[in-house]
C-alpha cells in the first residue's frame, strides 16, 4: 500500500514537472516571436540600407509604383539579405544631403536642453515632494500625477497659447520649455526618494548639515541610477518627438530630424532606409551607455 502510493506521488512529480517544462516552453516561444515582431522591422531597415540603388529599385520601388498605379496587386514580399554590401546610400545621405545633418543638429539643441531641464528640475522637484513637510504637498503631487496622466495633444493648445503671448513662437525655446518642465520626471525621482530612510535624511540634520547639503551628500548619491534611468527616457522620448515642432516652428529650416525624415528621402527608398538608421543610432549608443544604471534604476524603483 506504501509503496503504491509513492508511486502515485512519484507521477504526480513528473507529471507537474512535465506541465512546467510545457508552461516555460510555450513562454519561451511567446517571448520569441514577440521579439521578432518587434525587431524585424529595425533589421528590415538596416539589412536594406546596404543594398545598391539598383537593387533597391528591382526590389521595392518598380513594385511599389506598379501598385500606386493600379498596374499590380502583387504582394511587395521583403529581403533581409542583399546581394551585394553598398555604401552609397550612406555617403549620399552625409555627404551630398547637407539637410540630413542640419536637422541632425536641430534635433541635438532640442533634446539635450529637454533632457538637462528635466533631470535638474525632477530631481529638485522630486526631494522637496518626498522629504520636506509643506502645505498641501500632497494635493501639489495630485496635480502632477494627473498632468503626467494627460495626453500630450491636450496641453498642445494651452502651451501654444502661452508661447504666443511669450513671443517665443517659431524659436528653438519653444519646444524646448514646454518638455523641460516635464511631470514625469518628478513623479518617477519622488517614488524613488521615498524608499531612503528619513532616518538618514534627519541624522544628517542633526549633524547641522542643511537642506541643500542633506540633498547633495544623502540623497543625490543613492539616486545615480535613476536619475540616468531618467535621462536615457527622457532622450529617447524627446529624440522622436514630432507633434511639438510642427505646431510651435513656424520655419521647417528648424525643424528635428524625426519631423524631415518623412521628406528628405524625395522618393528614394534607399535613402530613406539609410537616414532611418542613422537616424537610430543616438538613442541605440545613449541606451547601450547606460543600460547598467538603466536596468539598475528599473529594478530598484520596483522594489522600493
Amino acid at each position: 500500500m506504501l509503496k503504491e502510493k509513492f508511486v502515485e506521488l512519484a507521477r504526480k512529480i513528473k507529471l507537474r514537472k512535465r506541465i512546467y517544462k510545457l508552461k516555460r516552453f510555450g513562454v519561451y516561444v511567446i517571448l520569441i516571436v514577440i521579439t521578432v515582431v518587434l525587431l524585424f522591422p529595425i533589421l528590415f531597415t538596416i539589412a536594406n540600407s546596404f543594398m545598391s540603388d539598383k537593387e533597391v529599385l528591382d526590389t521595392y520601388q518598380k513594385k511599389i509604383e506598379e501598385v500606386e498605379e493600379g498596374e499590380s496587386t502583387e504582394f511587395l514580399g521583403f529581403k533581409l539579405i542583399p546581394d551585394m554590401v553598398s555604401m552609397k546610400q550612406y555617403y549620399t545621405v552625409l555627404f551630398r544631403k547637407p539637410t540630413f545633418l542640419l536637422m541632425f543638429l536641430n534635433s541635438a539643441i532640442m533634446t539635450i536642453p529637454i533632457v538637462i531641464i528635466q533631470v535638474i528640475v525632477g530631481v529638485f522637484a522630486a526631494y522637496a515632494f518626498a522629504k520636506l513637510r509643506f502645505p498641501l504637498r500632497d494635493k501639489l503631487f495630485f496635480v502632477f500625477i494627473v498632468v503626467m496622466l494627460m495626453p500630450l495633444q491636450v496641453t498642445l493648445v494651452p502651451n501654444y497659447i502661452l508661447l504666443r503671448k511669450l513671443d517665443m513662437i517659431g524659436s528653438f525655446l519653444s519646444v524646448i520649455l514646454p518638455g523641460g518642465f516635464s511631470a514625469f520626471g518628478v513623479v518617477l525621482l519622488r517614488q524613488y526618494m521615498r524608499g531612503i530612510p528619513d532616518e538618514c535624511c534627519e541624522a544628517a540634520m542633526i549633524d547641522g548639515a542643511g537642506y541643500l547639503k542633506t540633498f547633495t551628500k544623502i540623497i543625490m548619491p543613492q539616486c545615480k541610477s535613476i536619475i540616468a534611468s531618467l535621462a536615457i527616457l527622457a532622450f529617447i522620448d524627446n529624440w522622436n518627438m514630432v507633434e511639438q515642432p510642427l505646431i510651435f516652428l513656424s520655419d521647417s529650416a528648424k525643424y528635428p530630424l524625426s519631423v524631415y525624415l518623412a521628406y528628405i528621402n524625395e522618393g528614394d527608398l534607399g535613402l530613406a532606409f539609410a537616414s532611418g538608421v542613422l537616424y537610430m543610432i543616438p538613442t541605440v549608443l545613449i541606451y547601450l551607455y547606460g543600460e547598467n544604471y538603466f536596468v539598475e534604476g528599473i529594478q530598484l524603483t520596483g522594489i522600493k
